[in-house]
Parts: C-alpha cells; structure tokens; sequence
C-alpha cells in the first residue's frame, strides 16, 4: 500500500470537474448525482458545488449532512489505469452572498443565468472526514 498526501490527492482532484455526489434520500437510500467541483481546486479537503436551494439533494442534506463524493481522473499513459477517489463528509449548505463570490466560476452562468444574484443559489460545501483512493495496484486512506 502506497502511501500520498493531501496534496497528491489534490493534484489528482485538479483535472476532474465532475463529481458524483451521493446523499441518503428520505426513505434512507443512497441517491447519487454528477455535481462540477466549477474547476474550485485548491483542495484542502473542502469541496464546493453550487446548486438550487428547493433541489432534492438539499432537502437530503438537510435532514443528514454525511455525503459521499465519487471522483474518477483520467487514464495514464501506455494504459496506467486512472486514479480513484472516494470522500465521505459533512455537508454544509451555504446561503451567504460572499461565499458564491469567493467561490463563482463565470463558466456557470451556463446553469445559473443571473449569476451569484440567481434567486435560491445556495452553495454546497463539503468538508471531508476520510479519503480512499486507488490508482492501479496501489491505494490508500487518509485521514482530514
């Protein structure tokens, strides 16, 4: 088992934008959804995702903040496979005007057409707890 830092895992996380973010639904099962991290990179073990606030994934966290996010990188070169990661974490959503400046992406305005000013924007922060990756033969845990 090879071991990697935070900051291995970050430069992994640089290049992929989307996300499968898992949540536990009403009944209890888990619902997962592509979310783009918005190329939001400086990965400390926080990760941000901008969404509407009447979405079911915010009523999910709302009622149980534990989330899953499921990355995925590109494959290596002469067929090394991609590295893996999955976070678990706390959610928190965020609904504070400076935030989504601290954190906007013009390219979302493709979503969002009035930008940070979009009426129920609510930004979803993730704080991770735990990191397990796989990257061929290796793979790892880290503690946040």
């Amino acid at each position: 088992m090879a071991s990697k830092t935070l900051q291995d895992i970050a430069e992994t996380m640089r290049d992929i934008d989307f996300t499968m973010m898992f949540t536990r639904n009403e009944a209890g099962a888990l619902a997962g959804r592509p979310m783009s991290n918005n190329r939001d990179v400086a990965y400390d073990g926080d990760s941000y995702f901008f969404t509407m606030g009447d979405t079911r994934k915010v009523k999910d966290i709302s009622r149980d903040p534990q989330v899953a996010l499921s990355l995925q990188g590109a494959a290596g070169l002469f067929g090394k496979p991609p590295m893996f990661i999955a976070i678990e974490g706390k959610a928190e959503l965020i609904r504070d005007r400076q935030a989504f400046d601290a954190h906007w992406n013009p390219d979302l305005e493709r979503w969002f057409d009035k930008g940070a000013d979009t009426p129920g924007l609510t930004l979803i922060k993730v704080h991770a707890s735990r990191i397990h990756w796989w990257h061929g033969e290796d793979e790892g845990d880290l503690s946040v």
